[in-house]
């Protein structure tokens, strides 16, 4: 009997043992960009451990989880491939991987290309430019197989296939022939005799994508920016004209071509301050409600980052994606506060039930082009079509640090404390691991602790740096 009770307590000793040395097991990862060294997504030294945490230390509570992220990604525009196609093949494929592979790129898992062109294409065309054609017989994917079709696919491949890559498709405007004022640009309004065509249209892209392509499509947005008449291509629709549409046409559109629960649907896609009074009209009516998955916004003119809560509070099982923001006027590449910039708005979106971010154009050429209204803007990577020199922004790190370590399907969790001056955020992955983003936009650099799943660790951030502390599962 003491030789079995031996035994037992052995192994329970043995297994306590076995169980302290897994609780120890977790590792630390971190990497760093800073403006005043050469570190750009660059890992660092491991934090030593601290005796105590002090009363400031910043503390990770993973058991408090919030939203759950979607991915990260960016806009595939025409513009954006031809820029891509000006370089060398191997160059081309080099900078795709830099975004999409998820071992040696940033990890995007999203992308967002326009159904039509957008500004961001060499000129203005449909896909279907017969007039009056409402049975959409003369419908064809081809305007896209010259410099889109090709980085579609290329992105996709690089994400690693459909199981790791999903597609958003926003229209800027339907084709000349459904709007009221007979032109793609504009501003104008889609002519309500043309409602139901223009809803099959959304179908036929998916089908047509599917059957020629092999290429599903993860979701939809009902229109870029139906608020703004711009010079380029846009069509305008009011809270009331973008819910009947859904309800009265596209919504059943999708379910007469069983496409509901395959392809989602996101209203709005505008700026954020304004997404109240779209997601009264449009969540707040069952009837089309029941139609969407979501809301989209953009960054600009306003930073009521708490717009999105409140939204998220009246309809919370509604997703809140970011669906595009950029720095306008052209390259701006040397502009370290455009990095900073990026993570501000992320940090401020993601605290707000925003579930995902897609930027604008993955790559533009020098002039922050071609756009073929003279739009220019920045992008994280610049490519001068001449020299073919490939140039990365701060932007491009400063997002690297979000869409690499944050995962799909990870949870925003609670953090308090922290340093005073820094900007800090973190999330629970998938396997268990907490990524801690830790910014300082101050010009001194700062000490401080962190706290994830009670172990504490002694940190020090650059000036003007960003940091990613991954802590590994226990």
């Amino acid at each position: 009997m003491r030789s079995s009770t031996a035994t037992r307590t052995a192994s329970a000793v043995a297994l306590a043992a076995l169980m302290l040395t897994s609780a120890r097991a977790a590792t630390w990862t971190v990497v760093e960009t800073a403006r005043d060294n050469s570190h750009r997504l660059a890992p660092i030294a491991a934090p030593a451990k601290a005796a105590a945490a002090s009363a400031d230390a910043l503390k990770i509570d993973a058991a408090q989880r919030y939203q759950e992220m979607i991915g990260f990604g960016g806009a595939l525009t025409e513009s954006s491939a031809w820029v891509l196609a000006q370089l060398p093949a191997d160059k081309r494929l080099e900078v795709i991987r830099r975004y999409y592979d998820p071992k040696d790129g940033i990890g995007y898992t999203l992308g967002r290309t326009h159904m039509n062109s957008c500004d961001f294409s060499l000129n203005i065309w449909s896909l279907d430019d017969v007039p009056h054609d409402y049975d959409l017989h003369a419908f064809t994917l081809e305007p896209m197989r010259k410099w889109l079709m090709p980085l579609l696919q290329d992105a996709r491949k690089a994400a690693g296939g459909d199981a790791n890559f999903r597609l958003l498709v926003s229209p800027w405007a339907p084709p000349a022939w459904m709007k009221n004022n007979v032109r793609a640009d504009d501003g104008g309004e889609l002519r309500w005799d043309f409602a139901a065509p223009w809803a099959n249209f959304y179908v036929k892209f998916v089908q047509a994508m599917q059957k020629e392509e092999n290429f599903p499509i993860w979701a939809f947005t009902v229109q870029n920016e139906p608020e703004a008449k711009q010079r380029w291509e846009s069509c305008l629709f009011t809270p009331e004209q973008e819910r009947d549409f859904v309800k009265n046409h596209l919504g059943p559109a999708f379910e007469k071509a069983g496409l509901l629960g395959k392809v989602k649907l996101l209203g709005w896609d505008h700026n954020r301050d304004r997404m109240e009074a779209r997601a009264d009209a449009m969540l707040g009516d069952p009837d089309c409600a029941k139609y969407l998955w979501g809301l989209g916004l953009h960054w600009y003119v306003s930073n009521d980052f708490e717009a999105s809560s409140r939204a998220h509070a009246r309809y919370p099982d509604k997703a809140l994606l970011f669906t595009e923001g950029c720095w306008e006027g052209g390259d701006k590449l040397g502009v370290w506060e455009h990095g900073e910039g990026y993570a501000t708005q992320m940090m401020g979106d993601f605290k707000n039930w925003v579930g995902g971010y897609i930027d604008w154009n993955i790559v533009l050429d020098q002039r922050g082009g071609p756009n073929h209204v003279g739009n220019f803007c920045d992008a994280p990577i610049i490519v001068d079509v001449n020299t073919k020199e490939v140039r990365y922004s701060a932007a491009f790190y400063y997002i690297g640090h979000f869409s690499k370590f944050v995962k799909p399907g990870a949870h925003r969790v609670a953090s308090a404390g922290g340093t005073a001056g820094l900007d800090t955020i973190a999330f629970q992955n998938p396997d268990g691991s907490v990524a801690t983003i830790v910014m300082n936009k101050t010009d001194k650099a700062a000490s401080f602790q962190l706290t994830v799943a009670g172990e504490t660790v002694a940190c020090q951030i650059p000036a003007r740096a960003i940091q990613t502390y991954v802590r590994s599962a226990n």
